[in-house]
């Protein structure tokens, strides 16, 4: 795998408070949820495969959902079993909370993580011949290296992903986090966040530099990779394919860039572990949705490794799954029954 991977799946399998801060608001109708659950109902639209899991003791069970943080419209309507579980859960669980990445304060939040401190530059952290590849990206943009000068390379990657990833078709304002945050509001339907916004821009802000820069060298020396290198990504996520989206972005990211993987990863799903253990071992009977970036699911360091080892019953709720060669993660042949209440 090469290095533009790495870059792509914490953006977009791991960290969404970034592009939903950076996005503008989609979201302006209330009838957008309705608009995109039905406008491809057709007999060739075929939905993603859910990353969903149900995890339950004796009481209750918290679902997890593995988001995407970029998608198409031609991504929706989304599986049935989203739907249903979704229905039948009593309060819906992101990230960070839709209230926070609301706030006035968000933006403020995200420009200040965005900057790099003590007076650093951009300009004297990469190579000349880095810096000359960007003069000239942004130049053909209407750019110049002096109006980023002052960010992280990590923000400067952001950047340039999202400008080409919005001229491919992918959107922020359609990940299914930001979907289904509209929904729970529609719905009526009480939320919360895992963690602050300044969590999980600390998780990016303080990442090594030297980690930030690989993926801002990659980029720049090969532009014309990444078009594929999304579309991989994207596709290994619409098909369920839990190995294949381990291999091409979870392992190599290990590998590549390890402290990085500990800070955005490991770190946060220990974090919120015990938040999750604790909606399942009170002893209310209100299911909950979770909804997180899909890599926090995965691997043996992700949420449902964790919660399995604490014995917790793990089962995939996935119809499609019967027609998988390697479903994974103790996928159902059946769909796992999902009650009508809570």
């Amino acid at each position: 795998m090469r290095k533009t991977k790495l870059l792509i799946a914490s953006l977009v399998l791991l960290c969404g408070t970034a592009l939903a801060v950076v996005a503008p608001d989609r979201w302006t109708s209330t009838d957008s949820t309705d608009a995109l659950r039905t406008q491809a109902e057709s007999p060739t639209h075929v939905p993603p495969v859910p990353l969903l899991w149900k995890v339950s003791d004796r009481n209750n069970a918290v679902y997890l959902l593995g988001s995407i943080h970029l998608l198409k419209e031609d991504d929706y309507p989304l599986s049935a079993d989203i739907d249903a579980v979704f229905d039948d859960a009593a309060r819906v669980i992101f990230e960070v909370s839709p209230e926070e990445l609301g706030s006035p304060e968000a933006s403020a939040s995200f420009r200040e993580a965005a900057k790099l401190p003590d007076g650093r530059t951009l300009s004297d952290l990469i190579s000349p011949r880095l810096r000359e590849k960007l003069h000239r990206l942004l130049a053909r943009q209407g750019g110049s290296l002096e109006q980023v000068n002052q960010y992280s390379p990590w923000f400067v990657n952001l950047s340039l992903m999202l400008g080409l990833s919005h001229s491919l078709g992918f959107s922020a304002e359609l990940g299914v986090d930001q979907y289904l945050m509209q929904r729970a509001q529609e719905a009526g339907k009480p939320t919360a966040g895992l963690e602050t916004i300044d969590d999980q821009l600390r998780a990016l802000a303080d990442a090594p530099i030297a980690e930030q820069v690989v993926g801002l060298e990659d980029f720049l020396d090969r532009p014309q990779a990444m078009p594929g290198e999304l579309a991989e990504l994207h596709e290994a996520w619409r098909a369920g394919d839990v190995s294949r989206l381990e291999a091409i972005a979870l392992n190599e990211m290990m590998v590549k860039t390890p402290r990085t993987y500990q800070m955005v990863n490991v770190e946060r799903n220990q974090a919120w572990l015990p938040l999750l253990r604790g909606m399942l071992d009170g002893r209310g009977r209100d299911n909950v949705l979770v909804v997180v970036g899909a890599m926090h699911l995965l691997g043996d360091d992700g949420l449902l490794a964790l919660l399995a080892q604490a014995d917790y019953t793990v089962e995939r709720v996935c119809s499609a799954c019967a027609g998988l060669e390697h479903p994974g993660l103790e996928a159902s042949r059946e769909p796992v029954s999902v009650p009508s209440g809570s």
